[in-house]
């Protein structure tokens, strides 16, 4: 039976991919209020710039492609039973080919109904742009992205994934975010944890910290892992 490795992805995950960090020096928050854009209140306020933000996200998606570190991910399926919570909203652990992928934080190529969150539309290549006009199947629409000021649906689902972990692993994340930063402190009693990241942020005792990118991480991790077994 295989062993059950739950890994928990941020921003330096698609790094190496071209995506724009929000939160690192010449990240996104620099270049955009970040309450104006991705908040409930800035949506409220100004849901045209909203949608703009959004458009101009997806457009730098198209442009991007999985890197080492998603292929990685997805190799080590072959070994274990893998699932990946992320904090991106980017789609390139799935274009990768990861079978079991849970985003915290929404999906950039979705949009969902604003009367209706259960109604949720993938937007098709070629009409990825919205605005505060657009309308599907009747509904008009706002990016299926969790703003601040909202919950995270799926933090739940998550937890439970940590807690049932044989491995739990980190990667590209400042673990500043919550409630996604303290998954980590539902990890079982004895569960190795690594934390692949090039700028690590303090971890608590026991936790292997992997000092690189996603790719050489992953590259890494998967030689430890895999000479274990």
């Amino acid at each position: 039976m295989k062993k059950k490795l739950v890994i928990s992805t941020g921003a330096g995950m698609s790094a190496e991919s071209g995506i724009s960090t929000f939160r690192d020096s010449g990240g996104l928050w620099e270049k955009y209020p970040v309450m104006d854009v991705a908040s409930a209140d800035g949506f409220a306020r100004n849901p045209e710039l909203v949608h703009e933000f959004y458009n101009a996200r997806r457009r730098d998606l198209l442009k991007a492609e999985p890197n080492a570190g998603h292929k990685g991910l997805v190799e080590l399926e072959k070994h274990f039973d893998t699932y990946i919570i992320t904090q991106n909203v980017d789609d390139l652990h799935e274009r990768a080919g990861s079978g079991n992928v849970l985003h915290l934080h929404g999906e950039l190529m979705k949009v969902r109904a604003i009367d209706d969150e259960t109604k949720v539309y993938r937007l098709e290549p070629g009409a990825l742009e919205t605005t505060p006009s657009t309308v599907i199947d009747g509904h008009r629409v706002r990016p299926h992205i969790v703003f601040f000021q909202e919950a995270v649906p799926n933090i739940e689902p998550a937890i439970e994934l940590v807690q049932q972990a044989d491995i739990f692993v980190v990667i590209g994340t400042s673990l500043n975010v919550y409630p996604a930063a303290g998954l980590l402190h539902y990890v079982r009693r004895g569960v190795p944890v690594y934390y692949i990241d090039p700028h690590p942020a303090s971890v608590p005792d026991g936790v292997t910290v992997l000092k690189m990118g996603a790719s050489e991480g992953v590259k890494k991790l998967a030689e430890i892992l895999l000479n274990e077994e």
